[in-house]
């Protein structure tokens, strides 16, 4: 069985520097903030054939204090499959697996997957990242292998993962009450062509928690999360083309007239990343993010004196670059120019009639692996 153990891992670190507002840390203060680290380590062994035991601790810090680099558990599981052969893989996962949601979420954390420091944001939220990251319970997937290409099912049920970032987002951090996940599910169906040219994806969850331990004015409510997002996706030998489209539904019920809530969001992207020799990699992108489809522009919400306007989209206009002068070794830079504070981090401090709706955003990024 030790013939099988494979340990792997990752240490990121950034430099952010902003305009405006403030990007993990005060990113717009004299030269910027470094408070954008991950650090990971995996490993996994086969005790049996058909059983893979595999787990990744990571510690991640994107601004807010020290502690919340605490290394965690990101995913551990242990997979069983009960065929695998040339045609077909049909398995079982039981415990914290990563969510299938779109084309990167699966392999977010590590730099070498992602074509751009950050990902696009309207689809692969840092605000709220713990919601969508990851699960515990119990996944199956099926993977069939034909003559016209490669069919993957993924789906999973368990609980959702949702920590303080959701309470931020949604506006209730300074209420004494907190979350409890509640059942959930997320199921993806995914097509790649024989050649790897092509590939396509449908995506969709739910994620579902109650409100507990609410005083007045609030009660005790709940909170449900369904996004659908559709991926697609052409490689070239030197190029691909990215695009990804997704409508998210957020209902907050039982709390009281003020706080409840049901509304769509839309999100989209596209995005161009072109390779140069084998080493070199450059990558233009266009992000959409709405959160209400009912009131693209934000008046209504900034008449009901919730915010301003600009905290309800996010339109990004991306450049980056990436280089690997070693295989293990990887330098990278890329510039924002945004219009919106949709996806903007925020903090417990954080005042949204003090951010500005246009900004620029420059990052640097050192990535090492084994």
């Amino acid at each position: 069985m030790l013939d099988t153990l494979q340990v792997h891992g990752f240490l990121s670190q950034a430099l952010i520097i902003t305009d405006e507002n403030d990007f993990f840390g005060n990113s717009s203060d004299n030269a910027g903030s470094l408070e954008y680290t991950e650090i990971g380590v995996n490993a996994s062994v086969r005790p049996h054939r058909n059983v893979l035991v595999a787990a990744q601790v990571l510690s991640r810090r994107a601004g807010g204090e020290a502690s919340d680099a605490i290394p965690t558990l990101d995913y551990g599981v242990v997979d069983y499959q009960m065929v695998s052969n040339q045609q077909r893989t049909l398995g079982l996962q039981i415990g914290r697996f990563k969510n299938p949601f779109g084309i990167y979420n699966q392999t977010r954390d590590v730099a070498f997957t992602r074509p751009s420091i950050l990902l696009p944001q309207s689809i692969y939220f840092d605000r709220t990242r713990s919601l969508g990251i990851a699960g515990d319970g119990a996944s199956i997937y099926h993977e069939e292998r034909t003559q016209s290409g490669v069919f993957r099912f993924q789906a999973g049920v368990g609980n959702a993962r949702i920590e303080d970032d959701v309470d931020l987002a949604l506006g209730l951090e300074r209420f004494p009450g907190s979350f409890q996940a509640g059942s959930s599910a997320i199921g993806q169906i995914r097509y790649e062509d024989d050649g790897g040219h092509f590939l396509m994806a449908l995506s969709t969850a739910s994620a579902n928690a109650d409100y507990e331990g609410s005083r007045s004015p609030l009660n005790n409510g709940s909170f449900q999360f369904q996004p659908w997002v559709f991926s697609l996706q052409y490689n070239d030998e030197l190029w691909s083309l990215t695009s990804e489209y997704a409508l998210r539904s957020i209902e907050l019920d039982g709390f009281n007239p003020a706080v409840d809530l049901k509304k769509t969001g839309e999100s989209w992207y596209v995005q161009y990343t072109r390779r140069m020799n084998n080493d070199w990699q450059w990558l233009i992108r266009f992000d959409r993010l709405v959160n209400d489809r009912n009131d693209r522009s934000g008046t209504r919400y900034e008449q009901s004196g919730l915010g301003p306007a600009h905290s309800q989209f996010a339109d990004d206009i991306t450049f980056g670059v990436q280089w690997m002068p070693r295989p293990n070794l990887m330098l990278a830079g890329e510039y924002h120019h945004v219009n919106g504070t949709g996806w903007l981090p925020l903090h417990k401090d954080a005042d949204a009639s003090e951010t500005s709706q246009h900004w620029n955003m420059l990052l640097f990024q050192l990535s090492l692996r084994f």
